[in-house]
């Protein structure tokens, strides 16, 4: 890396957005060419997990590259303490100039917690802060996209119904869209920095494709002509009752019966238009990507900057019977996309190792030059850029530990472990309750060995690596100031 020059970074984080959406991942349905193309000129990795199914704990660990339960952020609606440190702090306490738009969500967001204005902040590094949680209108103007689209077309967001399913809408235009937003203020922040002399960060946090499933109607519209191809969610009657009592409670309604989706009350025409919406919302966050990759070509910054593109943690879309998310460890819950693309310094190719997000802060550092911290407990994966055979961990780890409110009776505590052959589930809820999955001979993950006597040597096996990664949750700080 030429060290007189830092290179910009342009960290790109969507919503809620499963590992299998984009063309480079073997969909034949979507239309991603931008995202295609930025995978082929950097690193994609196949096997990268989140540390939390859900947004806040998987955002506070993937910034502080942390543990969610280590950095305080392990539920929804929660502040993270001030004494954490994002890495974006790290990155301005380095010279950097940074900015955001969209989404942050690592303190309590809803207007019922007293948060009337938008989200709290801590000290997070951000110079300009362009805050968007969602489409939603619980903030008002004070949602800085619904400030936009009053001053830019007198308008407020609204959707309009689809006629073939009531679990689907049309949504804004777009140009008048939340994720155009998004890169509208990345465009003009990379064009506004393009003279400066200091390197920059910009953190692009789009909505999409969380629902509510309203996509624009020209991307939806493209599905529709062959909605009848499309994938039904893959799920075998009856599994459930083979899983964990939060998958029975949300086969009949998301986030126990608090957000609609009753899989028994849908038909195959809903399920498939939920996956198009989906589908159109992925692809609409692709053609934003376009646009940012041609602002940076214009300003001479493309080879110059660090891309990195990934999601929070995936979505169910029906598959086992459940949609959206909540105390289940599916890989389509877990898995999200992640590519990193700096051409000459991150070397391209499909990564088969597995990865965490908790490994990024450490990684763009390492890449940025900047020294990381030793509270930090995930690791850089520049070990495998150095060598193509690096295995960065036995397992990755993921947890839902009472992370959203719904699921009262009992309360979702639940942990993950998984290997590149095996995956294991833990109730901590409910004794004696968890899944297993041999994910050579079962990938969809439907047939539970958790109980079957055949398999207690792998159950216990299993067991101690999972063990291993909550004894090294302890916080590494305070540090040691001397022997004794």
């Amino acid at each position: 890396m030429n060290k007189e020059k830092s290179p910009n970074i342009l960290w790109i984080c969507s919503d809620q957005q499963r590992y299998d959406t984009l063309g480079c991942y073997g969909n034949a349905y979507v239309h991603t060419p931008n995202l295609d193309k930025l995978a082929e000129r950097g690193a994609l990795f196949e096997n990268a997990v989140c540390q939390s199914p859900i947004c806040s704990p998987s955002r506070g660990s993937f910034l502080t590259g942390r543990y969610p339960i280590t950095c305080h952020q392990r539920q929804n609606g929660a502040d993270i303490p001030s004494s954490e440190i994002l890495v974006t702090k790290l990155f301005h306490d380095a010279g950097y100039y940074c900015g955001l738009s969209g989404k942050l969500h690592i303190r309590a967001c809803n207007p019922a917690s007293g948060c009337k204005e938008m989200e709290s902040r801590i000290d997070d590094g951000y110079d300009e802060f362009h805050w968007s949680h969602d489409t939603g209108a619980s903030w008002g103007l004070h949602n800085e996209y619904y400030q936009w689209l009053h001053d830019t077309y007198g308008t407020t967001y609204h959707t309009e119904n689809t006629p073939q399913s009531r679990f689907v809408q049309f949504g804004m235009p777009i140009e008048q869209h939340q994720s155009y937003w998004c890169a509208d203020k990345a465009i003009e922040f990379i064009t506004s920095n393009k003279e400066s002399e200091k390197p920059w960060l910009f953190s692009v946090n789009m909505y999409d494709p969380h629902h509510p499933f309203d996509p624009p109607r020209e991307l939806l519209e493209r599905y529709l002509t062959h909605l009848d191809d499309i994938p039904l969610p893959d799920y075998i009657p009856g599994e459930e009752q083979t899983k964990t009592i939060w998958q029975q409670q949300d086969h009949t309604g998301a986030y126990n019966h608090h957000a609609g989706f009753d899989f028994t009350a849908m038909n195959n025409t809903d399920h498939r238009m939920v996956r198009a919406a989906y589908w159109a919302m992925c692809d609409m966050i692709d053609l934003q990507i376009g646009r940012m990759l041609d602002a940076l070509k214009k300003c001479g910054e493309l080879d110059n900057t660090i891309i990195l593109f990934h999601s929070d943690h995936g979505e169910m879309l029906g598959d086992h019977g459940v949609y959206l998310k909540g105390p289940y460890f599916y890989d389509p819950c877990v898995k999200i996309p992640l590519i990193i693309s700096w051409p000459g310094h991150v070397p391209q190719g499909r990564y088969t190792q597995l990865v965490q997000l908790m490994d990024l802060p450490k990684t763009i550092l390492e890449l940025s030059n900047i020294p990381t911290l030793e509270r930090m407990q995930g690791d850089s994966l520049c070990k495998v850029f150095e060598s193509r055979t690096q295995q960065l961990h036995e397992s990755a780890y993921c947890e839902y530990l009472n992370a959203m409110p719904w699921h009262k009776n009992p309360k979702a505590f639940a942990s993950m472990v998984r290997t590149n052959d095996w995956k294991l589930v833990v109730s901590h809820s409910v004794k004696g309750e968890g899944e297993m999955y041999d994910l050579h001979a079962d990938p969809g993950e439907h047939h539970n060995l958790y109980t079957d006597s055949r398999y207690l040597g792998k159950k216990e096996e299993l067991m101690e690596e999972l063990l291993n990664h909550w004894a090294h949750m302890a916080d590494p700080e305070p540090l040691r100031k001397s022997d004794w």
